[in-house]
């Protein structure tokens, strides 16, 4: 991910930001991110996909926008056709992969998740709040 919004915004305004301050791309960018949303959910799924699957991605988009809208971001991609995004590749996802991100620390909730989506959707609810919080923090 960082790698893929680093080539991204230098090609865009980092560049020019950092040209204009006189300080690196790099670390222009990164200031940026961490003071947009510091915290990222990251749900990778298939083409075609099971009801708990639905519901996995349903939970944790719900949650984070009923909890932590605007300061955590959520994103449902599939993986068959993004298979070059950068967090596919460095963590060799090959299934459905709920995790939370901020910066290098990278939480796999997706067990959590699969056991709770669908018949106890309040504790999967709980486990993302508890995780997102302690990486706010």
């Amino acid at each position: 991910m960082f790698l893929w919004l680093a080539v991204w915004s230098l090609s865009t305004t980092g560049f020019l930001q950092a040209q204009e301050s006189g300080t690196s791309a790099k670390s222009s960018i990164t200031t940026q991110n961490e003071q947009k949303i510091p915290v990222e959910v990251y749900y990778f799924h298939a083409t075609r996909r099971c009801a708990t699957c639905e519901a996995v991605e349903a939970v944790a988009a719900e949650t984070v926008k009923e909890n932590f809208d605007g300061k955590v971001s959520f994103q449902s991609i599939n993986r068959e056709e993004n298979e070059t995004h950068p967090l596919i590749i460095r963590q060799k996802i090959t299934g459905q992969t709920l995790l939370i991100v901020k910066g290098d620390q990278i939480i796999d909730l997706t067990t959590e998740a699969f056991l709770n989506a669908r018949s106890k959707p309040e504790k999967l609810k709980a486990k993302i709040v508890e995780t997102v919080n302690e990486l706010l923090k």
